[in-house]
């Protein structure tokens, strides 16, 4: 994922939480709000200590950021997320992990209308 679509400061991060709008499935959180400068989008990936130790947490974050960037055309553009790992989401596939995703920014309505999956 190039870096300018990633979410990094704690100020940004800090804004999501407080101003933006959330909602969940059981593997992943999303928190999101519009902006001006995040063209086409920014994102940012949280993994807590709960869900494993570094490589565990360094694994599901390089997965994230490599299935976002494969369906970034299908995101909604000036728009900051914040993706949250939950626990249940280490014991999943790829695929899986995909489906999952896709389904939360759906949710979310962060999906294109066009956008089919």
């Amino acid at each position: 994922m190039q870096r300018k679509l990633r979410l990094r400061n704690r100020a940004d991060f800090n804004r999501i939480y407080r101003y933006g709008k959330s909602f969940a499935n059981g593997q992943f959180v999303v928190y999101w709000s519009r902006q001006q400068v995040a063209e086409p989008f920014r994102l940012g990936v949280s993994a807590s200590k709960k869900i494993g130790n570094a490589v565990v947490r360094n694994r599901m974050r390089r997965v994230i950021k490599e299935i976002v960037r494969l369906n970034g055309a299908k995101i909604v553009p000036n728009t900051d997320f914040i993706l949250i790992v939950r626990k249940p989401a280490v014991e999943m596939e790829t695929k899986q992990l995909e489906k999952s995703i896709m389904h939360v920014l759906r949710k979310a309505g962060l999906l294109k209308k066009d956008a089919r999956f």
